[in-house]
C-alpha cells in the first residue's frame, strides 16, 4: 500500500506519533512518504523524555522512507533542506502569502 502523511506540529506527541506510525509502515514493506510543512519542518533534532521524534525519524529514513519539507516553511524560518528532509519546493502545494 502506498501512504502519505502530511505532519503540520511540531507538538512531541504527536510528531513522534506520526513518525512511529510511518516506520511501523515501512517495516510492513508498505511505501510511505512524509511531508513536512508549517512548523514541522523543525521536528529533525527534536527530542523528549518521553517522546524522541528526531530517533522515529532517523529510523523512519533508515528503512527507506522518503521525507520531504516544504521549501516556504524552512525558508519562513530561516532553514535549509537537510539529507534525512530534504527541502521540497512546488509552488504549486507551498505559496507564501
Amino acid at each position: 500500500m502506498k501512504m502519505g502523511i502530511i505532519l503540520e506540529t511540531k507538538e512531541v506527541e504527536k510528531a513522534w506519533n506520526a513518525f512511529r506510525f510511518a516506520v511501523t509502515a515501512k517495516k510492513r514493506s508498505h511505501e510511505v512518504k512524509i511531508f513536512l510543512m508549517g512548523e514541522a519542518v523543525e521536528c529533525e533534532g527534536l527530542t523528549h523524555e518521553k517522546y524522541n521524534v528526531d530517533e522515529q525519524l532517523k529510523k523512519f529514513a533508515s528503512l527507506g522512507g522518503e521525507i520531504l519539507a516544504c521549501g516556504t516553511c524552512l525558508t519562513s524560518r530561516q532553514k535549509e533542506g537537510t539529507e534525512s528532509c530534504p527541502l521540497f519546493n512546488d509552488e504549486r502545494l507551498c505559496e507564501s502569502g
